[in-house]
């Protein structure tokens, strides 16, 4: 059974750092595009970073660009992505996502999903 599992969110005051973990079991993600996206209450899933199979290229939203860094460790099958000035606007439920071969921002393209980590930023 193919598993991705998030790590590490939590609450954490505004100009924080968190560092979100993804976990993929079952099969080998190495050749697979990986990313991040958010859902805040009420909002639709959106793109946050995602990086290439390789690990060479890296995305990012602009709305958190300069503050996050994707990350990933294909020997371990995981992506990380680590959150530095955090903004209340932040504030939402990350989810990890794989697909092949390339990234794209649609949530809808992806094929493999974490069931998410909830992130809170307070003022």
């Amino acid at each position: 059974q193919v598993q991705l599992v998030e790590s590490g969110g939590g609450l954490v005051q505004a100009g924080g750092s968190l560092r979100l973990s993804c976990a993929a079991s079952g099969r080998t993600f190495s050749r697979y595009a990986r990313a991040w996206f958010r859902q805040a209450p009420g909002k639709e899933r959106e793109f946050v970073a995602g990086i290439s199979w390789s690990g060479d290229t890296t995305y990012y939203a602009d709305s958190v660009k300069g503050r996050f860094t994707i990350s990933r460790d294909n020997a371990k099958n995981t992506v990380s992505l680590q959150m530095n000035s955090l903004k209340p606007e932040d504030t939402a439920v990350y989810y990890c996502a794989a697909r092949r071969p390339i990234v794209v921002v649609a949530a809808l393209e992806y094929d493999y999903w974490g069931q998410g980590t909830q992130v809170t930023v307070s003022s």
